[in-house]
Order: C-alpha cells, then sequence, then structure tokens
C-alpha cells in the first residue's frame, strides 16, 4: 500500500436520516481509533504463569475525533442539532485504499474557539453507540 493524503479520511454524517450522507465541512484532522476489552481468565494452572485471555469476549468501541474551521452551514447545524438534542445517527468513515466503517455515534463533546485574527474553529469526539459494519474497498 502507498502513502495516502490524510485529507482522503473522511467523516460523513447522515443529515436526514434516509441514508444521505455528507462530508463534515472543513475538517482539517481526523482520526479513527477501535477499540477492545480484553477478558483475563488466567488461573494457576495457566502455563508457565502466562496471561490467558477469552476469545471473543469483551466489549468493542469505537471513537472519532476531528478539528477543523466552519464551512457549510448545513454540516456545522447539524452537528450542533445532534450534539443538543442527543441523538445518535449514523456516521460513516472512509478510510483511503481501506474501506468504510458505519454505524451510529453520538457526539461526546463538541468545542468552538477562535482568535481575533483568525478563523473560527471547532473540535468535536464521538463514540460509538452501536452495532458497528466494516466493507472493505
Amino acid at each position: 500500500m502507498t502513502a495516502q493524503n490524510g485529507k482522503d479520511l473522511l467523516v460523513k454524517v447522515d443529515l436526514d436520516g434516509q441514508g444521505v450522507f455528507q462530508t463534515l465541512a472543513g475538517l482539517r484532522a481526523t482520526r479513527l481509533s477501535f477499540n477492545a476489552e480484553t477478558v483475563d481468565v488466567t488461573s494457576l494452572e495457566s502455563q508457565g504463569g502466562w496471561r490467558e485471555l477469552l476469545a471473543g469476549a469483551g466489549m468493542k468501541s469505537a471513537s472519532i475525533s476531528g478539528s477543523g474551521i466552519f464551512r457549510d452551514e448545513a454540516t456545522d447545524e447539524r452537528a450542533r442539532q445532534i450534539f443538543f438534542d442527543g441523538e445518535m445517527p449514523d456516521f460513516q468513515v472512509v478510510i483511503p485504499d481501506f474501506g468504510t466503517v458505519e454505524g451510529p455515534f453520538q457526539i461526546t463533546s463538541i468545542e468552538y474557539a477562535g482568535n481575533h485574527n483568525g478563523e473560527a474553529s471547532y473540535e468535536l469526539s464521538l463514540a460509538s453507540a452501536g452495532a458497528l459494519t466494516f466493507v472493505a474497498l
């Protein structure tokens, strides 16, 4: 696999609940993280005293974070609405030359900032809120 442009990692939100996804405009930096908790089943009989884990057990989760500038009124308004209404719509994360992750996420934080001589910016964090699907490219 060759190096990929960071700008090709896209976060999209379902704007209307009908599966119409639009890229969150103005994002400059994006991060997607997958996590899986472990279930330790080590006992006195574990070979050599090594830890043993239970396969397929534990909770899985994903988180998305991003930062950017305001560029598109529709997606900015939708992000605010999702946060203040406590919605958990579907999001898509497009990972270049890898695939697309899709499923419900909750916006857990949204921060706004600005300097008197610069652009207004925002940072947001999302946490998975249900089963996610992955479609390879």
